[in-house]
C-alpha cells in the first residue's frame, strides 16, 4: 500500500461519516489518526453535539464490529467482560462475553459509572486483553474505545482517574458548530427526534480489519527523525518543568506523542514527520495527562493555555 492509497481511503471514511455528520473536522481527523495508531479516543462534550452518531457512522464506514455499552452507576464489571456460566447440560463452566468483545466499542457517558466498573477497561485498553476467572481473552487487532462523556453534569458522575485517563491517546472537546452548520444539521435532521438511522443516510463501508492492517504498517514505516524525536521529548518534559502544572506528561505521552504524528502526516500524505503535525496532536494528546498546580486553578488557568505557551517556548526544528 502507498501513502496515495491511505489518502483516499481516509477521504472515503470521512466522504461517509459526512453524510450524517455536520462538521467536526477535528474530532474525526482525530478518530483517523487514532484509528490508525491503535490508540483510543475520548470525545467530550455537552448533550446533543452528535457525539454518539459520529461514532455509530464511523463504525459504519469502517466495516468493523461495533458495540456499545451505556455506563450507568449501577453497571457492575462482569457487565462489561461477561463471566463464565455453569452449564448443567454439559456440568461445565462456559464464558458468555460481554459486549467489550468486539472491534469498535462506544463507551457511552463513561464517567456515569463507579470507578470499579471504570477499571474493568484498564487492561483491555492497555493490552487489547481481558482476564475472567485467570483465563486471558484476547480481544484482537482492532480492538479500540472511543468513550464519550458530559462535562456539564456533576450529580450522578465519576470522574475519570488520571490511570484511567492516560490510556487514552486523545481527549477531544467538542466545540458547538458554526451558525452555518446548525443551519445544515437542523435541514438534515430536522425531520425527526430519534437517532437517525444510518442506512436512510447510505452510509457505506469503505475499509476493513485487513485494510486497516496494511495502513498501520505503511504509518510505522514513517520517517521520525532525530531532530523530531528531540523536540517531542522537549515538549513533553516542559510540562513537567512549567510552574503552572502540578504533573506533567508520562514517556507514555510521549511515545504516543510519536505515534499520532506519524499516522497525522500520512494522512497528509507525507513519508516523514514535520513539527506542525506535532503541535496539531499536541494538546488533545497531553491536556488530559497533566494536572495544574493549586495556584493556577485558583487563578483559572487552562491546561491547553499552558501547553500552548510551551508550545510557543519550545524551540521547533527547520
Amino acid at each position: 500500500m502507498e501513502l496515495d492509497e491511505i489518502r483516499t481511503i481516509s477521504n472515503g471514511l470521512k466522504t461517509e461519516v459526512r453524510r450524517t455528520i455536520i462538521g467536526q473536522e477535528g474530532a474525526l481527523d482525530l478518530m483517523l489518526v487514532s484509528l490508525l495508531c491503535k490508540g483510543h479516543l475520548l470525545l467530550e462534550g455537552v448533550p446533543g453535539t452528535g457525539k454518539t452518531l459520529l461514532v455509530r457512522s464511523f463504525s459504519k464506514a469502517l466495516n468493523l464490529d461495533f458495540g456499545r455499552i451505556q455506563f450507568t452507576p449501577d453497571l457492575m464489571p462482569g457487565d462489561v467482560l461477561g463471566t463464565n456460566l455453569f452449564n448443567f447440560q454439559t456440568n461445565e463452566f462456559s464464558l458468555t462475553k460481554g459486549p467489550i468483545f468486539t472491534d469498535l466499542l462506544l463507551a457511552d457517558e463513561i464517567n456515569r459509572t463507579p470507578p470499579k466498573t471504570q477499571s474493568a477497561l484498564l487492561e483491555a485498553m492497555s493490552e487489547r486483553t481481558v482476564t475472567i476467572d485467570g483465563t486471558s481473552h484476547n480481544l484482537g487487532e482492532g480492538f479500540l474505545v472511543i468513550a464519550t462523556q458530559n462535562p456539564i453534569e456533576q450529580q450522578g458522575t465519576y470522574p475519570l482517574p488520571e490511570a484511567q485517563l492516560d490510556r487514552f491517546m486523545f481527549k477531544y472537546v467538542l466545540e458547538y458548530p458554526s451558525e452555518a452548520e446548525e443551519r445544515s444539521i437542523v435541514t438534515r435532521h430536522g425531520h425527526q427526534t430519534s437517532m437517525p438511522k444510518l442506512d436512510e443516510f447510505g452510509v457505506q463501508g469503505v475499509a476493513d480489519l485487513a485494510k486497516l492492517e496494511e495502513m498501520r504498517a505503511v504509518v510505522s514505516a514513517v520517517k521520525l527523525s532525530d531532530e523530531i524525536v528531540n523536540y517531542i521529548v522537549s515538549v513533553v518534559r516542559g510540562t513537567r518543568e512549567h510552574p503552572s502544572l502540578q504533573f506533567g506528561g508520562s514517556p507514555r505521552s510521549a511515545t504516543m506523542l510519536a505515534a499520532a504524528s506519524r499516522a497525522y502526516a500520512a494522512l497528509q500524505g507525507r513519508d516523514y514527520v514535520i513539527p506542525d503535525d506535532v503541535k496539531f496532536i499536541a494538546i488533545p494528546g497531553l491536556h488530559h495527562r497533566v494536572v495544574l498546580s493549586p495556584s493556577a486553578e485558583i487563578e483559572g488557568i487552562r491546561t491547553t493555555s499552558v501547553i500552548n505557551e510551551i508550545l510557543e517556548q519550545t524551540a521547533a526544528p527547520r
